[in-house]
């Protein structure tokens, strides 16, 4: 597989992502999609079991706080308590992997260019990983010093904006995806975390498709333990075909 030279393997960021579910299963890949599957199932194993148990509990809560003359809201806060829930759910549980499993994100990203660009697969040690684990992790902090101060903003439309105010919060959290998993290929090569945001505004139209698409799958029960390897896979791919050739020499 050599998407250099050939055609790209998908039309939009979605496509990438949903070639994701293919690459995952490459010959060659499937042992460093391993652990980060491994990190996805049991956290949000655990975080589906506790929201599940909470979110009546908050919405009765809700409910009581109601004056009668409210009491109708009930009905429409419900939906969009729930879909917040959904979203934040994902993202923040997201995060949370991302943080723990970031070394070996950047190990998968780095071998499943490897395989894209057509070169042999190195066996990985104990030692690849140790060695990556500071700058991994201080990207890791770039790109949440990047949400924090966004995301209150963004919460709190939310809240005051019907409508308008989801649309923008799920538009910014779809961006956050996209800025999440299409980093690690960045990262690897050692490129500056405010050219990556460059490069990836400069093609807007490929990073919101992506991050919506995995933003949206994020929020699939079960799907959603695939999704951490299968946006990294897919991420990688589209650097391949749309961002390499600019910021390495080949």
């Amino acid at each position: 597989m050599n998407t250099i030279i050939n055609q790209p393997l998908a039309n939009s960021g979605a496509g990438y992502f949903i070639k994701g579910f293919e690459l995952i299963r490459e010959k060659g890949i499937r042992r460093f999609v391993f652990i980060p599957l491994l990190v996805n199932l049991v956290l949000f194993s655990v975080a589906f079991y506790s929201l599940f148990l909470e979110l009546d509990t908050y919405m009765t809560m809700l409910d009581n706080w109601l004056p009668d003359w409210l009491s109708w809201l009930s009905a429409f806060l419900w939906p969009v308590a729930l879909l917040f829930l959904l979203v934040m759910f994902s993202f923040i549980f997201s995060s949370v992997a991302n943080w723990i499993a970031a070394p070996f994100n950047g190990l998968l990203s780095e071998k499943m260019e490897l395989l894209l660009c057509g070169k042999t697969i190195p066996p990985a040690s104990t030692l690849d990983v140790i060695k990556d684990v500071p700058r991994t992790l201080s990207r890791e902090w770039c790109k949440l010093r990047y949400y924090l101060p966004r995301a209150i903003g963004f919460f709190i439309l939310y809240w005051i904006l019907p409508v308008i105010g989801q649309i923008f919060w799920f538009l910014f959290l779809a961006w956050m995806m996209a800025v999440q998993y299409k980093d690690y290929p960045f990262d690897n090569h050692k490129i500056d975390f405010n050219e990556m945001r460059y490069a990836l505004k400069q093609k807007q139209g490929l990073s919101y498709s992506f991050g919506i698409t995995t933003a949206v799958f994020s929020m699939i029960p079960i799907i959603n333990l695939v999704v951490m390897p299968v946006a990294i896979c897919g991420a990688t791919a589209l650097w391949v075909d749309h961002y390499r050739n600019d910021f390495v020499d080949t």
